[in-house]
């Protein structure tokens, strides 16, 4: 039982020492960014409730009427906490790149939690009850949310206006974000546990296959 705490908390020092010198890159803070923003706007994309602005003068004039799924409050809305909703993600260890995050439990840590239960002793570094809290790799990606979206707050109005017949990744970060060596973890897609080991399994097959 020794062996297995020791093997345990080694390796969990190295996967903690290896999550903190991976802070998010401006290509993950903006992918993750534009992907919230998206998934909220799409919430309400079917909306037929109708504003009407103004008063109605005695010159007979009506209110204007304007669709709440092309009005500025809906973007509003979506926008608002957007940021606040990347805390819900967690680092997959087990997973490259961006993809390292990802809402719900990774498997590296649904595996710590059942030694856990199963009465193994697992040190972390930290209690137990704050195993969930967000890590600083997450913190750190909110934070950066939070700087990027205020920056870039004209281009993404520009963009609901008068651009939605693009994809807001590719019109917020591709074209006014970042440059073209930058750009590689937008086209990082997860295909779950099967997609990566058929990935896993073509490259093994390129490989076999080149030493014919």
């Amino acid at each position: 039982m020794g062996f297995i705490w020791l093997t345990i908390l080694v390796v969990c020092s190295f996967t903690r020492a290896d999550q903190d010198e991976r802070l998010p890159n401006k290509c993950e803070v903006c992918k993750f960014l534009t992907m919230e923003l998206q998934a909220s706007l799409e919430k309400t994309a079917r909306s037929k409730e109708v504003f009407e602005l103004g008063e109605v003068l005695d010159t007979g004039k009506r209110r204007r009427k304007i669709k709440y799924n092309t009005s500025e409050t809906r973007l509003t809305e979506a926008v608002d906490n957007i940021c606040e909703g990347i805390l819900q993600y967690n680092i997959h260890a087990e997973r490259p790149g961006s993809l390292r995050y990802a809402k719900g439990a990774s498997q590296t840590m649904t595996t710590l939690k059942n030694l856990v239960h199963k009465g193994v002793k697992v040190d972390l570094g930290l209690p137990y009850e704050l195993w969930d809290e967000p890590s600083v790799e997450v913190s750190d990606l909110k934070k950066q949310c939070e700087t990027m979206l205020e920056e870039y707050e004209e281009v993404v109005e520009d963009w609901y206006f008068h651009h939605q017949d693009q994809r807001l990744e590719r019109f917020l970060c591709q074209t006014h974000v970042l440059s073209p060596p930058d750009l590689e973890c937008l086209e990082e897609v997860w295909k779950g546990e099967l997609g990566a080991k058929a990935v896993e399994e073509e490259e093994k097959t390129s490989h076999d296959a080149g030493e014919l």
